[in-house]
């Protein structure tokens, strides 16, 4: 059948015949494939958002019968990337079978326990509480979707009679009710009711839509949000201004980031007080509209609609009340005013929890907030690692989206707070992050490494990432730069120009920290040179150029990363890299061994300045790194050749035989080194030196 290709305004038509064509008449394929390309357009759907489902005949292999399997989302999955370990299948019949046994609504979580008992395929993803909301459902294909188009109808006073006029009868209706083996009989009931309608909207949560191949239940969702998005477009501004109206100025783009970067680790520092938080900051024209209205304090305290969106948001944002224009040169001043502010946040929470917990809810979790509002500038999120926090953003602007659109065509509702703390502490949802995998070591943490384009900077730059850290890959040579942070995840690493004797790149750096993660942890002090000459051969400008890039490159680092460390009151690491000659004298070698001995002993210094700050500073010292090596390009490879008397290809040989080991040492080592430093067992050790050399006697420190 050839498919034309539809045109829509408000979302994205995806579908590609050919590569649809290609999966042929494998339903759990076109299952997938539809599904990603309905994830992938946050318009239709959020991150980890919703669920689709399929169904298929395939034998059965106990019986050899034919039997019908449902093929949906697994529990904690994500449409844009499912595939086809996150799905679960199902024995339709034993699904449907379960309604004999169910003892009602105060029962519900005792069901899902009984989805294992129906499941086909044996590598099945764990079915989600939404299982059987497709499987009353008769139709070969469904998407339930949390478009914010449908969610701001759904979440209106009059979202029942707006979806009923809107789509002439065709999308059914069912009041909000909680996710669940109840809420699918509910959606048989209404299709029973109503039949040859093509979609349900489900009160205050989203849409489920279908069809009779992956295709025509594609179109269906996509040309039912089209509807209600063109609905809403054509209101907003009808009857009164969007969100009221503007109340204040925004500060322009570059004073916004100015100002974003300065407060930012002070707010991670403030909303870590539980646990260690990773920020994202987004100064969108959405996020703008709404928090520089005059509905913000109406509306903001209300709190999100949609599960998927406070579950992760939190049921409600803080909203800074100071100046965007604040002078923020008096930052301990700020400080002690927006702790007020978190104090009341977190006794407000307290005070939900405690009004509305069950006597068998789990213990209260973490008091702070996720959301942090500063109108005239934007807004703040902080959560376990840059994912969570960028989604938690997402999702704010979801709820932003949802209330925008409620209120054009109606007034905006939000959960009663008894339901909605029913949903944060529902025991199945306490399960599910009960289930989360174990995190990394470094997964609530930020590096930032100079001269990490390449070589020793750039392996420590893997390691820490590969421990779950987010990284500021930071070079001199901006095209290696961006050929480096390739290798990296869009949410594990940033590059930044940087010139460690350059103020501005310097401060740059570390602001592009600021609104990438919310601050820094961790400074690596890795960017440097070496020159080998004998006395005579060492010119002003070779003993100048070792000094400032290795001393006073590492000082200026160092010190704008402390303003940072000290601002958020975690403590932090800083790693220095070194060289085993800052403790051994060696030939040919007099501006580069007294550079790297000054870089030790800072350290030292630093050590006992940065203590009581709980800023542990501590020094690698690596030795002959030779292979991936930077500094061993051209001259000091032949200028250490010649102080031995041997050919340059046999200098990782001779390293090696020095080394009470025998040991070549790679840049990898190097990174191991620092990881051991930073990666939480010695987190009561500063001012230390760890020798990654292969074992050279005379570089022991004691």
């Amino acid at each position: 059948m050839a498919i034309l290709e539809k045109q829509f305004k408000h979302v994205s038509f995806l579908w590609d015949e050919q590569k649809a064509n290609s999966l042929g008449d494998d339903e759990v394929a076109l299952l997938i494939y539809r599904s990603n390309i309905l994830g992938a357009d946050l318009r239709i759907t959020n991150y980890g958002g919703g669920n689709t489902s399929c169904k298929t005949y395939e034998k059965d292999p106990l019986s050899g019968n034919e039997v019908e399997v449902m093929w949906v989302k697994g529990s904690g999955g994500d449409i844009g990337t499912l595939t086809k370990s996150g799905l679960a299948g199902l024995y339709v019949d034993k699904l449907r079978a379960l309604e004999g046994i169910y003892k009602g609504i105060e029962f519900e979580d005792e069901m899902v326990g009984l989805f294992n008992h129906c499941i086909y395929d044996l590598d099945s993803k764990a079915p989600s509480i939404d299982t059987p909301l497709h499987a009353f459902l008769p139709f070969k294909h469904i998407d339930h979707l949390h478009p914010d188009a449908a969610i701001a109808i759904a979440a209106s006073k009059d979202g029942e009679k707006i979806t009923q006029e809107l789509f002439d009868g065709q999308i059914a209706w069912i009041p909000w009710q909680r996710p669940g083996f109840d809420l699918g009989l509910q959606l048989k009931k209404a299709l029973d009711e109503n039949p040859g309608i093509r979609g349900i909207m489900l009160g205050g949560h989203g849409l489920f839509t279908w069809g009779d191949t992956a295709y025509e239940c594609y179109i269906n969702s996509l040309e039912v949000i089209e509807k209600a998005s063109q609905y809403l477009e054509d209101n907003y501004g009808k009857t009164r201004p969007v969100f009221g109206g503007q109340k204040i100025d925004s500060l322009s783009p570059e004073q916004r980031k100015d100002q974003a970067a300065i407060i930012s680790p002070l707010l991670r520092g403030l909303a870590s007080s539980y646990d260690r938080m990773v920020g994202t900051f987004n100064d969108s024209e959405v996020v703008l509209q709404f928090i520089n209205s005059n509905d913000l304090d109406k509306l903001a305290p209300l709190g999100t609609s949609c599960p998927d969106h406070f579950l992760r948001t939190k049921i409600a944002p803080l909203v800074l009340d100071i100046p965007a224009d604040q002078d923020l040169s008096d930052l301990q001043a700020i400080k002690d005013h927006i702790s007020k502010l978190f104090e009341t946040y977190r006794k407000g929470y307290k005070d939900y929890y405690e009004k509305h917990k069950r006597s068998n809810s789990p213990a209260m979790r973490d008091p702070n907030p996720v959301i942090i509002l500063w109108p005239g500038v934007g807004l703040f999120s902080y959560a376990k690692n840059k994912q969570t926090s960028r989604v938690a953003s997402e999702f704010y602007i979801n709820a932003i989206n949802v209330m925008r659109g409620a209120e054009a065509v109606s007034s905006y509702v939000s959960l009663p707070l008894q339901e909605a703390f029913d949903i944060e502490y529902w025991l199945l949802e306490e399960a599910k992050l009960q289930r989360m995998p174990k995190e990394q070591p470094l997964s609530r943490k930020v590096a930032l490494i100079t001269g990490s384009a390449g070589g020793i900077g750039k392996a420590i730059a893997d390691k820490l990432a590969k421990e779950g850290a987010c990284v500021i890959l930071t070079d001199i040579d901006q095209g290696r730069l961006e050929e480096a942070v390739k290798d990296f995840g869009k949410d594990t690493a940033i590059q930044s120009t940087l010139n460690v004797l350059d103020n501005e790149t310097i401060v740059s750096a570390f602001k592009a920290a600021n609104l990438a993660f919310g601050g820094v942890d961790i400074v690596v002090n890795c960017a440097g040179l070496a020159i080998s000459k004998p006395l005579n051969e060492t010119s002003e400008a070779d003993w100048d150029l070792l000094h400032d890039v290795l001393v006073k490159g590492q000082f200026k680092v160092s010190q704008e990363g402390v303003k940072i460390l000290r601002a958020q009151g975690l403590g932090g690491d800083i790693i220095n890299i070194a060289s085993k000659n800052a403790l051994v004298s060696g030939p040919n070698n007099v501006g580069y061994g007294t550079a790297k001995a000054a870089q030790v002993h800072m350290s030292r210094l630093l050590a006992a300045e940065l203590g009581p700050d709980k800023i542990r500073v501590n020094v690698v010292n690596p030795d002959a790194v030779i292979e991936g090596s930077k500094i061993w390009e051209g001259k000091w490879a032949e200028g250490r050749a010649k102080a031995y008397g041997i050919k340059v290809e046999e200098l990782p040989a001779h390293y090696a035989k020095r080394t009470l080991m025998n040991e070549i040492i790679s840049t990898e080592d190097i990174a191991n080194g620092v990881f051991a430093f930073v990666g939480g067992v010695l987190s009561k050790s500063t001012g230390n030196i760890l020798n990654v050399d292969g074992g050279v006697a005379a570089a022991f420190v004691r």
